[in-house]
């Protein structure tokens, strides 16, 4: 990007700051009743549907719905995209978030990258844009970056920050949704007591919403199934592992946002010291750093032939060296993912047995491993859990790959938008 793109968005930064600040004050959301929040709401979770659906769907009568979509109309919030599929009468006219509301900033940051892009109101991706970044580096690096990389992507489709609706963001550590901050997060040192929500406020007026990283992949899931799985867990295993709970259609956060933190776990009381200060948490002995760790010791030991050349060549030891050297039929490579999947599936096999889940949905990193990875998953998930909880039980891994993250904090923003007045004060979905 040159120098003089980088004016051009600054002066049109400056001229759009009261805009965005009146834009705040008078938001779309904030005059709603709960009749249109719950039409919305209904909208939302069809990416588009017809009158005749949301009748079905709602129950109101037909007059009162009528009513409510017509006035959301005229309030620019709703819009007509054309003609569905017939049912056996005429064409329905179908409805979904209006497009011209705005776009909304997607953030997915995790211990070593940043995702970002703007999403439409109905979550299509429009831009979007992934780099490295070390997350251990702290919040000025971090921050920095976000604000470059939200320029670039303002410039790329042509607007102003003034058109950002809302911001969503998942980060690889504990949070406190009600402040947004991040509370003692273990792979993030250095962001414990700073402000994310404060920090882009300096830049966006709109709304920022900022929760754990594996909630928001499991928000991204539930609008993926248009919430017809009510009762699921995601669970994303990358350089830690964190898991998002899916209880009766909405997100579980707990008593103070800390449900789903199953890293730490423990798998082996005499196992690795953990950087949580505990003893053979599943996260430091099968995660991708755990991956790492075993897959140099492997290659400085001279047990495996494929990833001790690989070190000759000053590679760097990680999961999908570990990964390329079984997928060549490496056999150490291959007991390392045996054992990361056999771990993973024991911790999961209580959360199992504890909430029934209909579905588990496996993402981040490691997700990408092998069928291997996913097959001693299974295997110890089924052997250690009760008959009755695995009966209809699904695992596999999610079908969203990268984007899972950028939709989900799409998700997160809007439907923290939609929440009534009592309800955002809370911050709570």
């Amino acid at each position: 990007m040159d120098g003089s793109s980088l004016s051009r968005f600054d002066c049109l930064e400056r001229e759009t700051v009261n805009i965005a600040l009146n834009r705040t004050i008078n938001s779309p959301w904030s005059a709603l009743s709960p009749t249109s929040r719950e039409v919305l709401d209904a909208v939302l979770w069809s990416r588009s549907t017809s009158r005749g659906h949301l009748l079905e769907r709602l129950d109101y009568s037909k007059s009162k719905l009528g009513g409510t979509v017509s006035a959301l109309l005229d309030l620019g919030l709703l819009e007509e995209e054309g003609l569905g599929a017939s049912s056996g009468g005429r064409k329905p006219e179908t409805l979904c978030m209006s497009r011209t509301l705005g776009v909304l900033l997607a953030i997915d940051l995790g211990a070593s990258h940043l995702s970002m892009a703007l999403l439409d109101p109905t979550f299509k991706i429009l831009c979007q844009h992934r780099e490295a970044l070390d997350v251990r580096q702290g919040p000025m690096l971090g921050m920095t970056r976000i604000k470059a990389v939200l320029k670039v992507l303002l410039l790329q489709q042509g607007l102003t920050v003034d058109r950002v609706l809302a911001v969503g963001m998942g980060v690889p550590g504990p949070v406190d949704f009600g402040s947004g901050l991040l509370v003692n997060p273990p792979i993030m040192p250095g962001w414990e007591g700073f402000s994310v929500r404060d920090d882009l406020s300096a830049t966006l007026s709109a709304p920022v919403f900022i929760d754990n990283d594996a909630n928001v992949l499991a928000l991204g899931e539930l609008w993926q199934r248009r919430r017809f799985s009510e009762n699921f867990i995601v669970v994303k295993v990358a350089t830690g592992i964190g898991c998002g709970i899916i209880c009766g259609g909405r997100i579980y956060r707990g008593a103070n946002g800390a449900a789903g933190d199953v890293g730490h776990i423990c798998v082996d009381p005499l196992g690795p010291l953990c950087h949580c200060g505990n003893a053979g948490c599943v996260e430091v002995m099968a995660a991708g750093s755990a991956l790492a760790r075993e897959g140099q010791q492997a290659a400085e030991r001279g047990e495996s032939r494929l990833l001790a050349e690989a070190l000759a060549t000053d590679e760097p030891i990680s999961s999908h060296t570990v990964a390329r050297a079984s997928r060549e039929g490496d056999p150490v490579a291959s007991a390392l993912i045996q054992r990361s999947g056999k771990l993973i599936g024991q911790m999961l096999a209580s959360l199992v047995n504890f909430f029934n889940p209909s579905h588990i949905v496996l993402a981040g990193g490691l997700s990408n491993l092998e069928p291997l990875w996913l097959a001693s998953i299974r295997q110890s998930v089924y052997r250690r859990s009760l008959t009755l909880s695995t009966r209809h039980l699904d695992i596999n891994l999610s079908t969203l790959e990268q984007e899972g993250g950028l939709i989900g904090a799409g998700v997160l923003s809007l439907l923290s938008c939609l929440e009534p007045p009592e309800k955002s004060q809370s911050r709570s979905i």
